[in-house]
């Protein structure tokens, strides 16, 4: 094993890359903005530029680097290939990330995968469920995003969505549309954007309900925030979409019996008042044999993204 590896996690406005040794140690972390003109046409270039200025600076020789991974927003399909346009990149997609990044770093080796999944990569390599071999990590923030984990390796499926927990259809009566032009989808109930729009038909249904977000603009924090305080309607939200998010995983221990879920992402900082009542509903809905599974915090935040792809590479 070599002695670096880069870890990069490509999102709409910025990429966050990382520099670790090939044990974990993260050394250096920064941010590209990501260049979404033309199709997205030069992010590869700029990423490229980025890592090899830092070599460049840190005085690294290319025989020192095991490889690059890149989590990317999208399906990835043999690590390497993302078959479909990508959400937030002007357009970006429909290529071999793997070769066409190598080439532009002279050869270098490079993995990719979906981001979801390698975030959850990250959590059981250095993260929450560290030492882990079978995890189960969904993120809750503007959408719900998923990573399955199995023998540690990612499940990423014949089409490359494998763990897209976000859209489990959880509801198969409701009308409104979700993102992926599917209706029901967990995403719709339990991300934040989720949590605010069932909170403002919340509210709509009970006109007569005193609650403290009543004429606000409110955030998924309030919410949360709300319910903590001893908001009534407030605690109700948060209720039925912990309700709704414990029946969704209880689903998925049943097909997986992971060792630990982690949840992560901006809704999951609102800590007890959310991982209490989902643990309650986890364990009503949940297969006997699979009551007592943990739900965690994710740990590492917003770089579990660029330690999981390290360790596409660390672990290849």
């Amino acid at each position: 094993m070599k002695e670096y590896a880069f870890g990069i996690d490509l999102g709409g406005t910025t990429a966050k890359i990382g520099l670790f040794t090939t044990s974990g140690a993260l050394l250096e972390k920064w941010e590209v903005a990501t260049d979404t003109s033309n199709a997205g046409e030069h992010i590869l270039e700029n990423l490229a530029a980025a890592i090899l200025g830092k070599m460049n600076e840190q005085g690294i020789q290319p025989e020192q680097v095991e490889g690059v991974g890149i989590g990317v927003p999208g399906p990835v399909l043999d690590s390497s290939i993302v078959p479909i346009v990508c959400a937030n990149l002007g357009g970006w997609g429909e290529r071999n990330v793997s070769a066409q990044l190598s080439g532009l770093l002279n050869g270098l080796k490079v993995l990719v995968g979906n981001d979801a999944n390698v975030a959850a990569l990250g959590e059981i390599w250095m993260g929450a469920a560290k030492g882990a071999k079978n995890a189960v990590m969904v993120t809750l923030g503007t959408g719900v995003g998923g990573g399955v984990v199995v023998n540690g390796k990612v499940i990423d499926g014949v089409h490359g969505a494998g763990g897209e927990i976000g859209h489990i259809t959880v509801n198969r009566h409701e009308t409104a549309t979700c993102g992926c032009g599917k209706h029901g989808c967990l995403e719709q109930y339990s991300s934040a954007t989720g949590v605010v729009r069932c909170m403002k038909k919340l509210l709509d249904e009970n006109p007569d309900t005193p609650c403290v977000l009543r004429g606000t603009e409110f955030a998924a924090k309030d919410v949360f925030d709300a319910a903590r305080n001893g908001d009534a309607l407030a605690a109700r939200e948060v209720d039925e979409m912990s309700d709704t998010l414990g029946m969704a995983l209880a689903n998925i221990a049943s097909t997986v019996d992971p060792e630990a879920f982690l949840v992560g992402g901006g809704v999951a900082r609102a800590g007890d008042v959310l991982f209490a009542p989902l643990n309650k509903h986890f364990q009503e809905y949940a297969f006997k044999s699979c009551r007592e599974i943990p739900i965690k915090q994710a740990s590492l935040g917003n770089d579990a993204g660029i330690y999981g792809a390290v360790r596409l590479i660390v672990g290849a």
